[in-house]
């Protein structure tokens, strides 16, 4: 399981209002926001987008920097935007995978009999298992 990320990200003033945003560490993670509330909020989302991209492509995941103002131009400022893989999917990824697993038919008739949620029951198991709970 992948711990929480916190990558730097710079917010520059846009000359139309509000803020872009880059991340030096993942050259095409960039969003943008009318504020600072909503260019964090897109930048947390983005940030999000791109990893899980790099995961699914199976690419390197660069290690984070560290905030570096060196590369900062007039206006700008660094700001940490977090990753929490974990709540990222459980917000982008709900879509349901069909499994096919066997148990003792006596356990299934007493299941059945009690009107058991198999998929219910299973999440529940799995999620305290993965002490996600």
């Amino acid at each position: 399981m992948m711990d929480l990320l916190f990558y730097p990200a710079v917010f520059h003033k846009a000359e139309e209002g509000g803020y872009w945003v880059s991340f030096p560490d993942l050259p095409e993670c960039l969003t943008e926001g009318d504020d600072i509330k909503e260019a964090y909020e897109m930048a947390e989302d983005a940030l999000g987008l791109c990893i899980t991209e790099r995961i699914k492509d199976k690419e390197e995941i660069p290690k984070a920097s560290e905030p570096d103002e060196s590369l900062l131009s007039d206006g700008d400022f660094v700001v940490l935007v977090k990753f929490d893989y974990l709540d990222y999917c459980k917000k982008h990824s709900s879509k349901s995978v069909k499994k096919t697993l066997s148990i003792p038919e006596w356990l299934n008739e007493e299941a059945m009999a009690k009107n058991i949620n198999f998929s219910q029951t299973l999440q529940e198991a799995l999620m305290r298992e993965l002490k996600i709970l």
